[in-house]
């Protein structure tokens, strides 16, 4: 075997292992204790085979026509530009601003994905097999719709002007998205069928980026989260269809786990909304965050509540239950809340937290927010296990979280019907932390609020949790 066939029989064994940290560190993110271990792992695994991949290209080059340096000053270049950019988003960017930077990490790698079968297919000089046509082509089509779909994404979570959180209705465009579709159902047949054509492949990478923001214009904000978690796993989809492309099995095997676990959550967090990703998809559902509802509804009016009529409540009860929503982590208030809740426990009360599965922006967002203020994690209840505990609790303290406790959901004919909620009502009293009586993102107005066993504490989170730990403390 020569030098360059040792090198790559010892850089495929680098990218195997460095396959097995991608799995072992998905596994070992399942839990919140051992998920920054698995982050770190599979961070580790990446690196082994970025080098590994240098290696090959520096014993590939040795064995041709020798070092290219200009071709390393734009490895170099691109790894320095876009390692620091991830790096730097990562550190500052806010807990509630991440799952529009993972719609911006989806478009990157969406479109690098695109842009790999793009130069292979302009390099070609006669039709590839079927087996490598078919990868670039679906490559190309997956790539450019996570592309362009995680940035109409993103925008809408940002709440951009051209890309409001609300629904946006195109004109005919159901009709336009299934015609784009028939496009790049078309064109991909006739390059299949043996045809070698640059424009035939310039029409379906044009088709399939329009298609990508007819898909996502329609969909509301609540439903984006959803929608990102889709386009996570178009990302990794187009990946694997990129390692067919350049045959490499290491992102086949990466690209292949993030599809199947982007498809996974996808389908957890549509069940966690007892709606179809179909129904997902077809949008309208939602009127964006912050629309402003009446003080008062059909089960009465709103009963406002001081911070020492809430302190007294939660002091002298046995079990508290906290509710924390997107409200909480706007406010990054998940250091007042653990605060208030030490305070409670030194007192004797039994003090736990309801995690809704959607709560938040992202699966797991408030899990992440309250293990970073050091919350414990027994503490932390999903939903199907606490709800059988608002029967037996005293009070239910609400931050910041709208929809996901909104007794409507269990009437039919309301947007949020049949999805599933914490039952906050069944607790014996009730308070919840609000700056104002604006609506959540189903646009709809929370029947909660106007329960009688409910007093309103209108305030921001932060300063809320404040005032009620002051309160507490003075008792």
């Amino acid at each position: 075997m020569t030098t360059l066939g040792w090198v790559e029989a010892l850089v495929r064994l680098a990218w195997l292992a460095a396959a097995s940290t991608f799995v072992i560190g998905l596994m070992r993110m399942n839990s919140p204790a051992t998920a920054r271990n698995g982050n770190r792992l599979s961070a580790a695994g990446m690196t082994l085979a970025i080098l590994a991949t240098g290696v090959l290209i520096v014993a590939q080059q040795l064995e041709g026509d020798g070092i290219s340096v200009t071709a390393w000053a734009i490895i170099v270049i691109g790894v320095a530009v876009g390692g620091g950019t991830g790096l730097y988003t990562a550190r500052t960017v806010k807990m509630t601003a991440m799952p529009q930077l993972v719609s911006l990490f989806n478009a990157v790698g969406g479109g690098a994905a695109a842009l790999i079968a793009i130069d292979d297919y302009l390099g070609l000089k006669a039709a590839p097999s079927l087996q490598v046509n078919v990868a670039t082509v679906l490559d190309i089509v997956i790539g450019s719709i996570t592309f362009s779909g995680s940035l109409i994404a993103s925008g809408k979570l940002m709440g951009l002007r051209f890309t409001p959180s609300k629904p946006v209705m195109i004109p005919g465009g159901r009709l336009v998205t299934a015609g784009l579709a028939v496009i790049v159902v078309v064109g991909a047949l006739y390059l299949w069928t043996g045809n070698l054509s640059v424009p035939v492949m310039g029409v379906i990478l044009l088709a399939a980026l329009v298609f990508g923001v007819t898909m996502t214009l329609p969909i509301g904000g609540a439903d984006m989260p959803v929608v990102i978690s889709l386009l996570n796993s178009f990302t990794g989809t187009a990946v694997a269809m990129a390692g067919f492309v350049l045959d490499n099995p290491v992102l086949i095997i990466a690209g292949a786990l993030v599809g199947a676990s982007g498809a996974i959550l996808t389908k957890l967090m549509a069940d966690a909304m007892n709606r179809s990703v179909i129904n997902i998809m077809v949008g309208g559902f939602g009127g964006g965050e912050g629309t402003v509802g009446p003080v008062s509804g059909a089960g009465g009016t709103v009963r406002e509540i001081s911070p020492d009529d809430v302190a007294i409540q939660l002091a002298y009860a046995q079990s508290v239950i906290i509710v924390p929503g997107y409200g909480l982590a706007v406010a990054q208030a998940q250091h007042a809340v653990r605060e208030l809740a030490e305070l409670l426990e030194e007192r004797g009360v039994d003090v736990k937290y309801a995690i809704h599965p959607v709560a938040g922006r992202m699966p797991g967002h408030m899990n992440v927010l309250l293990a970073e203020a050091n919350v414990p994690y027994p503490q932390l209840k999903e939903m199907d296990d606490i709800n059988p505990e608002f029967d037996r609790c005293d009070v239910a303290l609400v931050i910041g979280a709208n929809d996901v406790t909104n007794p409507a959901a269990r009437h039919p004919g309301s947007p949020v019907s049949g999805m599933p909620i914490l039952d906050v009502d069944h607790a014996k009293s009730i308070v919840v932390i609000k700056r104002s009586m604006g609506r959540g993102y189903a646009g709809i107005d929370n029947e909660l609020y106007t329960d009688p066993k409910t007093g309103m504490l209108f305030a921001d989170a932060k300063d809320g949790l404040a005032a009620l730990t002051a309160a507490v403390k003075a008792l």
